[in-house]
């Protein structure tokens, strides 16, 4: 008997109860299983805030028994988790501030620093410099990069898999082009990691779970794809909290480069912990509620969550149709918005073409939420000394929290079989706030609750648009703060930029927001803060 047959009989009625009555269902007879009781009706319609007569409640029955014979036929219909839904999330596009005009960042043939250390936390864009001048091959910093991979990942434990076959075919391809003279751009030879919750051809694609410990996918996903067209060399399958939820996965917990005995946070666990070592010089990481800009916050890193839909996730696994994001996490924004500018999907730049450009910043307004900083935040005079104009910035006020369970129901249906089939119980992580439990408990979300819940984002689209008439960009003090669920629920796209070294020697973080598809205004604040400062040219100590 499967799990779902085994529960309590209330589990199988929290999903239909909103559902109207078919025809052919109130043609069934009364002999479906589990058989479901009038009192059993009543239980369940105490979840959906309802209160049905007796007699009501008995004219329901054989519909709703219908209704239960018609789930078990679908049941036995297998659905993979990349198999789409008729539905889609858009967000709002946004009309604010024109695209601002600026200086295309530049490659400079540069030589090779004199130090290893030099050379494993440089920026991409001088990595690009050496590899166009020669001064370094394309296979030589393959091999650079998979060796500090090697050595340092005992203490990260942010490898799933190395890509070395792969990446060392793909160099050699990359140094035969440049002999011919063709440079495909300042991703030719750059080694990368990617997130292990994409496929990549020849690795296995975990999504950090026991239960998918062995899968292996075939193809590339989308990103994979167009970072290989820009000339990037894939090194390594990084780790991530299983089924992409904290920084524990099957084969133990990735730690922060700045503090080894602290978790790196995650989803994008790996991701964020390699780059902040100098493992790889960027990563993608995703994010559908903090999976990039919390180990981004943690590990001192930058990284960037982009407007929802704004980088193809085909060939990524499926958490929450309507929240997963793909995004690049660098050292720098400069490092990132390279990555971005080669991974924007045409859907995207139909909206606001992205380009990789400098400029000054001093006509930004950027908006402060109140009691964010203190007044002698020197954070705040560092933008001051940009020459942005610093406003009251006011969040909308939303039940925005009572909204999140449009992720756990997604992610339920997206995960029905390895709850189904006991698979959960594989899992590392058991507890009330684990997968395992949160998965369950999502089987109860009324289908009319959650299409509400959709209803209900258009609103706070709509709240956060208004919120942004007086601002260009919005800043906090750490990314993980009230407006997180917000911003994701409404696809904004986010930054999480380092700042300092705390008394404990763990990374101090910034967040920056700004309206849907507002990449590039975003991008040009955090680079020009970071040009100004030495915030992210601050290295972990590490052995």
């Amino acid at each position: 008997m499967t799990r779902a047959l085994a529960k309590s009989k209330g589990l199988a009625l929290a999903s239909l109860l909103s559902w109207i009555p078919l025809p052919h269902a109130l043609a069934q007879d009364d002999g479906a299983k589990p058989e479901i009781s009038v009192e059993d009706l009543e239980s369940a319609f105490s979840i959906a805030g309802l209160e049905m007569t007796e007699d009501e409640r008995r004219m329901m029955l054989r519909s709703v028994r219908g209704h239960l014979r018609d789930f078990e036929r679908l049941r036995g219909l297998e659905l993979r988790n990349d198999e789409p839904l008729s539905l889609r999330f858009e967000p709002r596009a946004a009309v604010g501030s024109p695209t601002l005009p600026g200086e295309p960042l530049m490659v400079v043939d540069v030589d090779r620093p004199e130090t290893d250390e030099d050379l494993a936390f440089a920026s991409i864009r001088e990595l690009a410099g050496m590899v166009r001048s020669r001064s370094i091959s394309c296979l030589e910093l393959c091999d650079f990069f998979l060796a500090r991979l090697e050595s340092l990942d005992p203490q990260l434990e942010c490898v799933i898999q190395t890509t070395p076959e792969r990446a060392r075919a793909r160099a050699r391809e990359l140094d035969t082009l440049l002999d011919e003279g063709v440079w495909l751009g300042p991703l030719h030879g750059i080694p990368y990691g990617a997130k292990d919750l994409l496929k990549a051809e020849g690795a296995p694609t975990t999504w950090g779970a026991a239960p998918y410990r062995e899968q292996e996918l075939q193809g590339d996903a989308a990103v994979v794809r167009q970072l290989d067209r820009a000339g990037a060399v894939l090194i390594a399958k990084l780790s991530l909290g299983a089924l992409a939820m904290g920084d524990v996965w099957f084969g133990g917990r990735t730690n922060n480069p700045w503090k080894l005995d602290q978790g790196s946070s995650g989803s994008s666990a790996g991701s964020a912990s390699a780059t902040a070592a100098g493992c790889v010089p960027f990563a993608i990481g995703s994010e559908t509620l903090g999976s990039i800009l919390s180990p981004s916050a943690r590990c001192g890193v930058t990284g960037l969550r982009p407007t929802f839909g704004s980088i193809d996730t085909d060939g990524a696994m499926v958490l929450s149709w309507s929240m997963d994001k793909l995004g690049p996490i660098g050292r720098r924004a400069e490092d990132t918005a390279l990555v971005f500018e080669a991974l924007q999907n045409p859907v995207a730049r139909a909206q606001r073409a992205f380009r990789t450009t400098s400029g000054p910043v001093d006509t930004m307004r950027v908006g402060v939420l109140d009691q964010a900083f203190a007044d002698d935040d020197p954070f705040l005079d560092e933008l001051r000394g940009l020459g942005c104009e610093l406003v009251p910035f006011e969040a909308p006020e939303f039940p925005t929290q009572a909204l999140l369970f449009v992720l756990t129901a997604e992610a339920a249906a997206a995960f029905d079989d390895l709850t189904r089939n006991d698979q959960d119980d594989l899992l590392r992580r058991q507890g009330r706030g684990a997968w395992p439990n949160i998965l369950r408990t999502a089987r109860l979300i009324p289908a009319v609750e959650y299409l509400q819940a959709q209803r209900l984002r258009v609103r706070l689209m709509d709240a956060w648009e208004d919120a942004f008439a007086k601002a260009d960009v919005s800043v906090f003090v750490h990314p993980i703060g009230p407006t997180l669920a917000d911003t994701n629920l409404c696809g904004q796209p986010s930054i999480s930029a380092p700042r300092g070294v705390t008394e404990a020697g763990t990374r101090g973080a910034v967040g920056f927001t700004a309206r849907n598809y507002h990449e590039d205004v975003l991008l040009r604040l955090v680079q020009a803060w970071q040009d100004a400062t030495e915030h992210d040219e601050l290295r972990p100590k590490l052995r």
